[in-house]
């Protein structure tokens, strides 16, 4: 019985065709950041609806800014994304392994080989390369977590941007580290990046503890604070209003007096309750009463308004206290613990400065423009999350493209051993890895293919240590990437070559494309001639 009744609204390519166009898809794809690979990448300029633009050099911001329309190409995005959330670096490479694989498996389709066939022998190989680069792999010192975190920064801004970055990353990501019973944690969720308009990215610099752009509510109330107890609340201290629409009518002065009386009552109680419980600090979500202040200054508790719910997280976390909805109802238990707290005055900008015993550090982002503040903003972000995974995972692998072409070589080896047309898959696969090394010394002004057979060469007559010579984009030579101090964490390889298989299988096996037919839709401004 044939199919046309049911998918008559639909267009349906099937076979080759929908592979082809997938394929096409990736590889257009791929081509939009391929530029961007290496330290010596160039930048994308994006620019939306509104007009407004953005200049930078990380992959998957470019890819996620795009308007993106089609399903294959979406695929590799969000692998892409995967990528950026659970290592931080390596998106680019993550797309660029991902077309390349689909391309070999293309050469392969046209020469009768089954695409299931391909993608098992795409599995077989991940698996064996995973178990290399465990061999590859190195445990790292202390000065290589700085190598390695700058080396996630290459092609992003100039070198001086990318020390000053890497140093500070490092910093803040020891000053988050926890240790916990199954293990060591440093999450890059407790550094905040406070931006700042003018001057320059040299002036960026780390504060231990957080940092708002928040005033003390009345002028009286200490400047500094030691240590002591802190409430943290989700609402405010102000005079209560009417749940409901109703009207009260006063027919003489004392009883609105009374009235008065009652609110001011009723704010004292909560300030007598707080400094009952030893309170030092106090930060709320929401407004605090002018009466409420003088009392607040009287008590001597340093008190803030108007914290964001986000900045209030981060105080429980750092301070160990539970936010409180209503300041009658707080007990001793919610409150948490601070080593200091200080007001002070930059550049005519008042600053509330905590500092916590669980840790937490804050980032003063300078920059010249608007453009420059957000890629500093973007590259620190990219650099402390390398940097944590450092402390979870201190093993690295030499960079360069020494560590995929290495990899390539052994994989080839591997493949040999595979009885069936799996073994076909098995090399594309290592043929695949190589496009790293290539795009580096396309990126770089060299010749990709020159350069890959010399890199090879090297490897082949490089004795032990054979694994770790890679393309030097600087002296435009092979050479020994941990002495170069061009190191890359074991995470990010790893999962790029994970993600980048999990992408192209399952591209590989679509082989029915089905577009639904849209009607026709009213444009939202009517047009007229």
């Amino acid at each position: 019985m044939s199919d046309a009744p049911l998918l008559r609204d639909t267009e349906r390519t099937t076979g080759r065709s929908a592979l082809q166009n997938n394929i096409q898809a990736a590889m257009a794809l791929a081509g939009a950041v391929r530029s961007t690979l290496g330290p010596r990448g160039l930048d994308k300029l994006l620019i939306d609806d509104d007009g407004r633009t953005l200049v930078t050099n990380d992959g998957v911001t470019v890819l996620e800014s795009a308007k993106v329309e089609h399903p294959v190409a979406r695929m590799m995005i969000n692998a892409s994304s995967v990528q950026d959330k659970i290592a931080r670096d390596g998106t680019t490479s993550t797309v660029l392994l991902s077309a390349e694989m689909l391309q070999n498996a293309w050469h392969l389709v046209t020469q009768d080989v089954h695409p299931a066939v391909i993608a098992r022998g795409f599995r077989m190989a991940e698996t064996h390369a995973h178990e290399i680069l465990d061999e590859f792999s190195l445990a790292s010192e202390q000065h290589h977590r700085l190598l390695a975190t700058r080396t996630s920064l290459a092609g992003k801004g100039h070198q001086s941007m990318q020390l000053l970055l890497s140093e500070l990353a490092v910093q803040a990501a020891e000053t988050i580290l926890v240790q916990t019973p199954d293990g060591t944690v440093a999450d890059p969720t407790r550094v905040k990046v406070l931006p700042q308009s003018g001057g320059t990215i040299s002036d960026t610099r780390l504060v231990t503890g957080l940092v708002l752009a928040k005033n003390r509510i009345h002028d009286e109330m200490p400047r500094v604070v030691g240590a002591g107890k802190v409430l943290l609340v989700d609402g405010g201290i102000e005079r209560r209003s009417m749940k409901s629409d109703m009207k009260i009518n006063v027919t003489s002065p004392g009883v609105l007096e009374q009235f008065r009386a009652k609110e001011v009552e009723l704010l004292t109680e909560q300030v007598e309750h707080l400094k009952s419980l030893g309170i030092r600090l106090l930060a709320c979500k929401e407004g605090i009463d002018d009466e409420a202040r003088i009392l607040l200054a009287e008590a001597g508790i340093q008190a803030f308004r108007r914290v964001s719910r986000s900045d209030l997280d981060l105080l429980a976390r750092g301070c160990g206290a539970i936010l409180v909805n209503d300041v009658i109802r707080a007990q001793r238990s919610d409150l948490g613990a601070f080593i200091s707290s200080t007001n002070e005055n930059w550049a005519g900008v008042a600053h509330w400065i905590v500092e916590t015993e669980e840790g937490g550090a804050t980032l003063i982002a300078c920059g010249s423009t608007e453009t420059v503040l957000g890629e500093v903003e973007r590259s620190f972000a990219d650099a402390l999350g390398v940097a944590c995974r450092m402390f979870e995972d201190d093993r690295l692998l030499a960079g360069g493209g020494a560590t995929h072409v290495a990899l390539a070589r052994r994989l080839r080896r591997f493949a040999e051993s595979i009885p069936g047309r799996e073994q076909l898959g098995a090399e594309a696969f290592a043929d695949a890895l190589e496009v790293i090394p290539r795009v580096l010394a396309e990126n770089a002004g060299l010749d990709p293919i020159d350069t890959l057979l010399q890199l090879v060469a090297q490897q082949v007559n490089g004795g032990e240590n054979a694994h770790q010579l890679g393309l030097d984009v600087v002296l435009r030579q092979p050479a020994n990437m941990i002495e170069s101090g061009v190191l890359e964490p074991f995470l990010i390889i790893r999962q790029s070559i994970a993600g980048a298989t999990e992408a192209a299988i399952s591209i590989l096996r679509i082989d029915d494309v089905l577009w639904a037919k849209q009607d026709p839709t009213m444009p939202d401004v009517e047009q007229t001639g």
